[in-house]
This record gives structure tokens, C-alpha cells and sequence, in this order.
């Protein structure tokens, strides 16, 4: 009959098409092409990809239980070995282990085998220009628990790629994520709020975030997260705060700044604080929330603690806000502390625009009688001022011990102006007067003018 023919005529394909790809693979001109051992990590280049090329053969080719064989050598490959995922992306055929994830009984395993593969930043391409983003979707939607989580965990990795972004909204993968924010396991929430900080820049992912009501969710996370998920969120936060005043406000809506705060005060993890605090400056931008904060004595108390004892990062990003904040002269005094720190910042040169903002911080709190007294006093300070003004000093701009002197004698203090005097302060603003550095003749005019009006007061007494 016409359909037995069909029959056999399909058979002898499918053996011609096997008995091809085992040609091609190579294994049968090999004595021991029917057990292949492990190769051990530092194997040759040579016998890797053969084995590679095996496996992938006899995935191919070969009934269940040689799939399962197969699947278990690569992934046991991949665990023992770091840098056998580009080989294996290179030499192997991806399409099919992604192809496999319609496989019931090969599901679990080939998922695995992608995850691992997209730690390593060549193969994880090669997932990703194989088609390898949607199917990894459809796990996330419809797999076991830890199936998502390792299908999110490559969707995580592959988003790394600011390339990739597009595909995520093109693929409806914004709401998918957010669904496993919502109700995922701890592991796979923290891996899809990743990801979805991963392409918060691209213009499509912030409308369907928008569309699909995201920033509640993402601001949730901020207190219901693992600690992995919540510096994510505060990263994603403070992406999206910074890009739009649409954002802003709905993540003031959602209380996302009281949040922002209580996760400050809470972590003490340096890598959450920098994105707390980038999303914090980020919502300053709004006036409202600068009013805000303005107000908040804790908040602008916590910001001098970082700044006398964070991290060079934290200590920027926590002078950059203050230096936007209109402190109130109680708040001023309290955080006078922090005076000596702002003066050892002020000596580095990057980034750009931190000198500025530690001066205008540091002014700032000059224009309280108390921190004026307390800075001249501190000789640490006296010594870093005195070396700023010498005109030697190329690392500082001149303008800037200028205007600190400027701020030191703007009450007219003879304390001050004494202390000055005595750490050699006035040599050197006559010879940037000389040089016609901005604000040096006033500078010099201030410090000169209070020595003249005592000798003057001094003559008419004892007339």
C-alpha cells in the first residue's frame, strides 16, 4: 500500500539523515567512539571537542535513554569544568538542546544544561541568537518551581547584554517577570527582578512597565524581597527615577522613598547602600522630595555618617545629595563632623563635579558660627587648606580654598582670622591675588582688612 511505502520511505530517511550527522560528527573513526570517558579539566582542545561532539550525536540520533546520558556528560562537563560552555556552545548544536524543551522527559535536563550555559558571556550569546530568550519565557510561565528558577536565573544572565533588551518586551517576557516577582520563589524573584533591571533602560521595557503596572511591584520588593532581590529593586528604582518624572511620582505613590529609607537605615550590605542611595538622589530631583529630605533630620544625619565612614563610592554619592539639600543651621551643627572628611574628598580629582559638591556642602556649613570655630581648631584641616592654597597644588582648583577661606571669614571672626594668619594662610592668597585667581583680592581683603581694624581699635584705646 501507498501509506506503507510512505512508511518505510520516512524510516530510511530518518536513518540516511543519522548515519549523515555521524559521519559528520566525526566519532566513527575513533576506536573508542562507543564509551567516551569525562575529559578532566585542561583536557586538549582536540579531545573536548570531540566529546562535545558526541554528546551532541548521540543526542540527536539516539533513543531516551542515550539522550538522558548524554544531556548528564554535558552537564557534569559544565560543572567540572568553567571554560568548556564556550566549547560546547561553539561545537554543539544549541538549537536542539533548546528544542528539547518541548521534551517532557528531557525538559528538566536540557533547561539545566542552558542555565549553566549562560554563565559564561561567549555561549550565552549563542544561546540568545539561537532563539533561546521565548522558550526560556514559556518555562518561566508554565515549568516547576525549579525549572523557573533556573530559566529565569539564564533569562537574568542573558539580559546582562544591554543588546538583548529589545527581545524581552518583543517576546511579552515584562509581564511574565513581574508575575514571578509576585508569587515566585525567594531564588527566582530575586533572579527576575534582575533581569528586569537588566533592560529598564530600553524605552519598550518602560512601557510595558508601565502598561502592565510594574513599579508597585518592583517597589514592594524593596521590603519583601531576599537581600539579593531588594538592592536589585533599589537599583531598578533608582534607573527608572532617573530617567522620567512619570516614574518619580509613581514611585512616591507607592511609598517607594519611606521604603528607600527603611532599607538604608536596615542593610549594611555596600552594594544595596550605593543603589538606595543613587534611587534616594535620583527622587531629589522632584521638589517635593527635596523639601522632604531637606527636612529629615535622621536621613541627613545618616548621610554624614557615610561620608565619615563609607566607601569612596557611598561617600560621593552621599555628598552629591546633600550638596542639593537645604540644611537647616540646627542640622548644620550636627552633622559638623563630617567637615574633615569632605576636606579629604575635596583633594581627589575624580569623578567629575565631586570637588564642587564637597565645597558647596562644606560652605554650607561654614555659615554657622559653631563650625567655623571647630574647623579652624582642627589642625588636620588648617594643614589640607594650607596645602590647597599653595599655588603648586595642581590637584585642587585654586577657586576652591578660596572659597573656603572666603566662607571662614565671613562672620569676621578674629579667631579665625588668627589661626589663618598663623598657618600661613595670607602668603598664599597674596600670591593667587598676584596670579588673578576669581574671589583671591576679597579672600585677602577679608583676612587683612580684621587685622587692620585691631590694630586701628588697638591705637584708639590706648589714645
Amino acid at each position: 500500500m501507498q501509506s506503507d511505502l510512505d512508511m518505510a520511505t520516512g524510516w530510511l530517511s530518518k536513518q540516511i539523515h543519522d548515519l549523515d550527522l555521524l559521519l559528520r560528527s566525526g566519532v566513527l573513526r575513533y576506536d573508542n567512539a562507543l564509551v567516551l570517558s569525562q575529559p578532566v579539566p585542561g583536557s586538549n582542545k582536540e579531545d573536548l571537542c570531540f566529546f562535545i561532539r558526541d554528546c551532541f550525536t548521540r543526542l540527536q540520533i539516539g533513543g531516551v535513554e542515550f539522550k538522558k546520558k548524554a544531556l548528564e556528560s554535558l552537564i557534569e562537563l559544565l560543572l567540572n569544568d568553567e571554560k568548556a560552555a564556550s566549547v560546547v556552545a561553539k561545537e554543539g548544536s544549541i538549537g536542539y538542546l533548546i528544542n528539547l524543551f518541548d521534551v517532557n522527559v528531557h525538559r528538566e535536563q536540557s533547561v539545566t544544561v542552558i542555565s549553566m550555559l549562560c554563565n559564561n558571556d561567549v555561549s550565552r550569546k549563542i544561546v540568545f541568537e539561537q532563539g533561546g530568550l521565548g522558550p526560556l519565557l514559556r518555562i518561566v510561565e508554565s515549568g516547576s518551581v525549579q525549572l523557573k528558577e533556573k530559566a529565569v536565573m539564564a533569562i537574568e544572565a542573558i539580559t546582562a547584554d544591554p543588546d538583548n533588551a529589545w527581545a524581552v518586551s518583543a517576546y511579552g517576557g515584562v509581564s511574565v517577570l513581574l508575575e514571578v516577582c509576585k508569587s515566585g520563589s525567594l531564588a527566582a524573584q530575586s533572579h527576575a527582578i534582575g533581569a528586569i533591571r537588566n533592560v529598564a533602560n530600553s524605552e519598550d521595557v518602560r512601557v510595558s512597565l508601565g502598561e502592565e503596572c510594574g513599579v508597585p511591584v518592583i517597589v514592594e520588593m524593596l521590603v519583601s524581597g531576599s537581600a539579593s532581590a531588594k538592592e536589585k529593586a533599589a537599583n531598578c528604582i533608582a534607573i527608572l527615577a532617573s530617567l522620567s518624572e512619570y516614574f518619580r511620582a509613581v514611585i512616591m505613590e507607592q511609598k517607594g522613598l519611606q521604603k528607600l529609607l527603611m532599607l538604608l537605615h536596615q542593610s549594611s550590605n555596600p552594594d544595596t547602600l550605593e543603589h538606595v542611595l543613587d534611587a534616594i538622589h535620583a527622587l531629589s530631583l522632584t521638589d517635593s522630595v527635596n523639601r522632604l529630605l531637606s527636612s529629615s533630620t535622621n536621613f541627613i544625619s545618616q548621610l554624614s555618617g557615610i561620608i565619615k565612614q563609607g566607601n569612596f563610592t557611598l561617600q560621593q554619592i552621599s555628598v552629591s545629595i546633600l550638596a542639593n539639600l537645604s540644611i537647616s543651621d540646627s542640622n548644620k551643627r550636627l552633622i559638623s563632623g563630617c567637615m574633615g572628611s569632605l576636606m579629604k574628598l575635596i583633594e581627589f580629582t575624580k569623578p567629575l563635579g565631586l570637588q564642587e559638591a564637597c565645597l558647596k556642602v562644606l560652605v554650607a556649613l561654614l555659615s554657622v558660627k559653631p563650625n567655623r570655630k571647630e574647623f579652624v581648631k582642627d589642625e588636620k584641616n588648617m594643614m589640607r587648606l594650607v596645602q590647597m592654597l599653595d599655588p603648586v597644588n595642581e590637584s585642587v582648583p585654586n577657586k576652591i580654598p578660596v572659597a573656603i577661606v572666603h566662607a571662614l571669614m565671613s562672620g569676621g571672626s578674629n579667631g579665625c582670622r588668627k589661626r589663618l594668619v598663623d598657618a600661613g594662610a595670607q602668603g598664599y592668597l597674596q600670591k593667587l591675588n598676584e596670579m588673578n585667581i576669581a574671589g583671591a583680592k576679597k579672600a585677602l581683603q577679608r583676612l587683612s582688612g580684621n587685622r587692620l581694624k585691631n590694630i586701628f581699635s588697638r591705637g584708639w584705646r590706648e589714645l
